[in-house]
């Protein structure tokens, strides 16, 4: 063979490497994630891995813990920053608590010091919300195994009642001031109620935009003092109208009612909740027996009892169960399948299940 039929040989088998090569190690641009190909047995592990840990067995217990594993995605994700939001909106609220403070002793208006009484709550609630979230990252311990978790809820509950303490005084305030309204300075009321409601709804957007709002309880709980506090600024600015064109002064104590009544319609919500979280009430966006439907659909599966499921703090939800199965099947291929379905369809990754045949004998569970 000739010299350069060895070279063409040579450049082909040099290209077919690359290529193979090129095969083994792809990165999918298109989707903004890497994917670094080993063989399929990796493969299949890491997948399985992704929707769950199929645990270990603790005398006939099998525990299940979701963890997602994302490999594939470096992009920027967008995570709510619980702690940022609530920092920027309890400069902003304990700036205007003062203000208007100081403007309801100067202009008379129990509208705005009620409104400043709020804010002195928000301003609590928020520190207490953060120091919350500082206590919820401490590791756990022999004596609390689920960690400081829950401290995350008493807060919120302590906002709720919070609330309730500044609308019965707010209540009790205004029937004092509805025989005989004193007079008040509505201008000078209007432009600071204005000054706090722009720092207010300043503060709602912070918090929209940098925590979570919709599934954090405790966020929530603060959330919802400042969105009071908004509406507690409208009704001042409303009441100094009234007062402003009409003298009637009586707006004052009326608007004062209205929003004491609007912050009680928060702080149930809020201590309705907690409540139920605390009573270890099931989530509210799951529903038990669909939950045990499903587990009864396993195959192999004959029974499902003592179901339990639970919040531990916001956006960390909890199962437990025993599943009763046929003396023939792979015990490990049901727990397997009764995780991945629990952690897919209900979205709960802390699950602790126990499998049991024919020969197990318990006594029966008082719960």
């Amino acid at each position: 063979m000739s010299k350069s039929s060895d070279d063409e040989l040579e450049k082909k088998a040099g290209t077919a490497t690359n290529k193979h090569e090129k095969d083994l190690h792809t990165h999918d641009h298109k989707n903004g994630s890497c994917s670094h190909s080993h063989d399929e047995h990796d493969h299949h592990e890491v997948k399985n891995r992704k929707h769950s840990h199929a645990g270990h067995s603790h005398g006939g217990h099998h525990h299940g813990h979701h963890h997602g594993h994302s490999h594939g995605h470096h992009g920027h994700s967008h995570a709510p920053n619980n702690k940022a939001g609530l920092l920027i909106a309890l400069i902003i609220t304990a700036g205007i608590m003062v203000l208007e403070f100081v403007g309801g002793l100067v202009t008379n208006s129990l509208a705005l010091l009620s409104d400043s009484g709020h804010m002195l709550s928000d301003t609590a609630a928020l520190a207490l919300s953060l120091a919350a979230m500082w206590f919820a990252v401490r590791p756990r311990s022999s004596s609390r195994t689920y960690g400081f978790h829950r401290f995350e809820i008493l807060a919120a509950l302590l906002n709720g009642v919070t609330l309730f303490v500044i609308a019965a005084f707010i209540v009790v305030e205004a029937i004092k001031r509805f025989g005989d309204p004193p007079s008040v300075a509505s201008g000078t009321m209007m432009i600071i109620a204005g000054i706090g409601l722009l720092a207010n709804l300043a503060s709602a957007w912070f918090l929209m935009r940098k925590a979570d709002v919709k599934d954090n309880l405790n966020v929530r709980s603060a959330y919802l003092h400042v969105i009071g506090d908004a509406i507690g600024s409208v009704g001042a600015i409303i009441a100094g109208i009234l007062m402003s064109l009409f003298s009637w002064y009586i707006a004052d104590p009326i608007i004062s009612v209205v929003v004491a009544l609007l912050i009680l319609k928060s702080a149930w919500g809020i201590i309705k909740s907690t409540v139920h979280i605390l009573m270890e009430g099931t989530p509210a966006n799951v529903d038990a027996e669909q939950v045990e439907e499903m587990l009864r659909q396993i195959p192999g599966v004959t029974d499902v009892h003592d179901l339990h499921i639970w919040t531990i703090t916001s956006g960390l939800d909890s199962l437990s169960c025993h599943l009763k199965v046929e003396d023939s099947v792979d015990s490990q291929k049901v727990l397997q399948q009764a995780i991945s379905q629990i952690a897919v369809e209900f979205q709960i990754e802390h699950a602790t299940i126990q499998i049991e045949k024919s020969e197990l004998k318990h006594s029966e569970c008082k719960v």
